[in-house]
């Protein structure tokens, strides 16, 4: 039946693309998303339908250049089809077309489970882009998750002094019209519309500044704010490694030549998970750029910088010494972990200066002595001190042996700060160093571009509950994450606490942090979180208390053949499953504050179970987050059906399903 309804798709993309004297419009299917381009009042508009309902009514889109205003004052234009897709992957597969203005075009695209438009530029020579307008247009009543920049404003609306961002908040349940005008909005977003979901974002950020909205009128209508491009930049900062800006241009991008924009995505679903499970952004994001990607590995983190360093009964004082990374390297080694991060400390304070190590550190007998024992050394730096030298200092420290960088404080999204970005991940590439953005705008398809780029934070992890309070609503955010920033790439949560506490029992703790929820509450993130690149964010100590979970978790894949989303509600839960790449099916569940009861599904009939490891939240986990019960079944005990299972306050769990596909009586790869 999908097949018979794919084919059936592909024949709508031929003949459902209907043209008027002055508007084009793109239909995916009659049932699904449709994206219309409209001008004929000489003024560029664009909206969206699902099936016969208007999603995001008529919105204006225009780019204010130094050789004119396009998108207002049209006369004529030129369409041209440019359907596509991968015919192997029934959601790849768009509608689209491009209309040609003269200097610009604008290419609009339907897939089937959302729109996305893009300017592209037709000038040769040098220009400037002065302001890009992207409207989007609902009624006011309509409610949003929104993260505001997180910066409290005077009675004025000041943004200049709002592009400045590490791009971490909480998410605000809001109507449109009572969004606070005077605040920045990061994206994405996701805008609901009765039963309709709408997630935006956008797509091949490259060369360009990243999109902030804004409601300044108050109304349903939400549109674009676009940093300017920095004029004056000095050192200063987080122990002087942030660019800070103290001047900027009166335009927010320079360019050259033909070239396209950023795509403006919108994803559409009526349920939930359509959101979690939309990859618009990948779709749209340019193809990658490297021939040999085999380098590239994926895989866990042992992390010291959230636990403090806090190693316990050694015979050495635990800190920023080759001892006690050697410690860590140790305990990677035993449980397969493939990576440790030298996180700050390790090159000398306000020198931002990579190539001064402190003397407690030797990275060439540290990188030596990981290798030996097949664990990997990453590098954590400041935005500033690996800028001053990108190619010099990923030379140096590739032929030593280290397999990437962590850098941080990057805190702006300016075309400036794009630039570095691609810079770093295409020059990390040339020598075969991963990079884990941090301080970093989200995902905008870099990492299929650049598959060295492999994790993102622009996200409100765990390392916040070092310092905030027990007022703080973490949990929430959890089970909100995964259907906003979550669609939008990889993401560096750093998760893996080992003190796990109840509602009302948290408190902060910044050498001895815990988590809010329980432990299967982490343990399920390791599956619904996408991260190539993962944390076990505690001390080896408290790992090696627990070895028959700390075995388990270090053996979960951090990349899979397939993931998907089932079950939840944006704020309440999330339920989800994922194949790895050696046949075994994982299942998990996040929960938000209230206890529930949700339904596993069972295993595929083409599949031969082995074995089944079941970890839910223990009895006392209302009151000890730290309590869990782990079951193991055989095939047998199994039903295919599916089975229940209870998740706690802040809980969580996860299903392990060891076995293979069977295809004609043999192991289907």
């Amino acid at each position: 039946m999908r097949k018979l309804f794919t084919i059936l798709t592909l024949l709508l993309l031929t003949v459902g693309f209907a043209y008027g004297k002055k508007s084009v419009r793109v239909c995916y299917s009659k049932e699904l998303s449709t994206i219309t381009l409209d001008w004929s009042d000489g003024t560029l508009r664009w909206s969206a339908h699902l099936g016969d309902k208007e999603v995001v009514a008529p919105s204006r889109l225009t780019m204010t250049t130094d050789r004119g205003l396009w998108g207002e004052g049209i006369k004529s234009a030129r369409i041209k089809r440019s359907d596509g897709g991968d015919y192997g992957n029934y959601d790849s597969r768009y509608s689209g077309a491009v209309v040609n203005f003269g200097d610009y075009s604008v290419e609009v695209r339907a897939y089937a489970n959302g729109v996305a438009y893009r300017f592209i530029s037709n000038v040769d020579g040098e220009y400037k882009i002065v302001d890009e307008l992207a409207e989007f247009s609902f009624s006011e009543e309509d409610m949003a998750w929104i993260p505001y920049v997180n910066f409290r404003p005077d009675a004025t609306s000041d943004y200049a002094t709002q592009f400045e961002t590490s791009f971490e908040n909480t998410y605000t349940h809001t109507s449109l019209k009572d969004i606070d005008w005077r605040r920045l909005i990061f994206a994405p977003i996701v805008v609901e519309r009765g039963d309709v979901k709408l997630w935006i974002s956008e797509s091949n950020l490259e060369d360009y500044p990243g999109m902030f909205l804004s409601n300044r009128d108050g109304d349903g209508t939400l549109d674009t704010e676009f940093a300017p491009r920095p004029k004056e930049v000095e050192q200063g900062g987080h122990n002087m490694l942030q660019g800070m800006v103290k001047s900027r241009h009166d335009y927010i991008a320079e360019c050259h030549g033909a070239r396209s924009f950023p795509w403006r995505i919108v994803a559409i679903g009526e349920e939930n998970k359509d959101l979690a499970n939309n990859d618009l952004v990948r779709y749209l994001a340019d193809e990658c750029r490297l021939e040999d990607t085999s380098w590239i590995k994926p895989g866990k983190v042992a992390w010291e910088w959230w636990n403090d360093w806090g190693l316990e009964g050694v015979d050495f004082k635990p800190g920023i010494n080759n001892d006690t990374y050697k410690y860590y390297i140790d305990f990677a080694s035993r449980f397969g972990i493939e990576y440790v991060i030298l996180d700050e400390g390790w090159s000398v304070n306000l020198a931002a200066d990579l190539m001064q190590v402190v003397p407690e550190i030797d990275i060439k007998e540290l990188v030596d002595y990981a290798a030996e024992r097949n664990v990997g050394i990453i590098l954590w730096a400041g935005y500033w001190a690996l800028n001053r030298d990108i190619e010099g200092l990923c030379k140096h420290y590739s032929e030593m042996g280290v397999k990437g960088w962590k850098v941080d404080f990057l805190d702006r999204d300016d075309q400036e700060m794009v630039e570095f970005v691609y810079d770093l991940a295409e020059i990390a590439a040339k020598y075969h160093m991963l990079v884990d953005y941090h301080g970093v705008y989200k995902p905008t398809g870099l990492n299929k571009t650049y598959p060295n780029a492999i994790n993102f934070e622009g996200v409100h992890g765990l390392e916040t509950m070092k310092w905030l309070g027990a007022e703080h609503d973490q949990i929430t955010y959890d089970v909100t994450l995964p259907f906003i920033r979550g669609a939008a790439g990889p993401m560096d949560y750093t998760q893996g606490a080992m003190r796990n506490a109840a509602k009302g029992y948290y408190y902060p703790d910044y050498s001895r942090p815990m988590s809010q929820g329980t432990r299967c509450h982490q343990l399920a993130m390791y599956i619904l979180y996408d991260a190539p690149l993962t944390m076990l964010c505690d001390s080896p100590t408290n790992y090696e208390k627990e070895p028959e979970y700390t075995k388990f978790v270090a053996e979960i894949p951090t990349v899979w053949r397939r993931k998907n989303f089932y079950d939840g509600e944006i704020g309440e839960y999330i339920v989800g499953d994922a194949v790895a790449e050696d046949g075994s099916i994982y299942h998990a569940g996040l929960n938000g504050h209230t206890p529930r009861t949700v339904r596993v599904a069972g295993y595929p009939l083409d599949y031969a179970i082995e074995r089944v490891d079941i970890y839910i939240d223990g009895p006392n986990a209302a009151t000890d987050g730290s309590d869990y019960q782990h079951i193991e079944l055989t095939a047998k005990e199994y039903i295919k059906r599916g089975i229940n299972i209870d998740m706690a306050a802040g809980g969580g769990f996860l299903v392990k399903i060891t076995g293979h596909y069977i295809y004609h009586g043999s192991i289907k790869h």
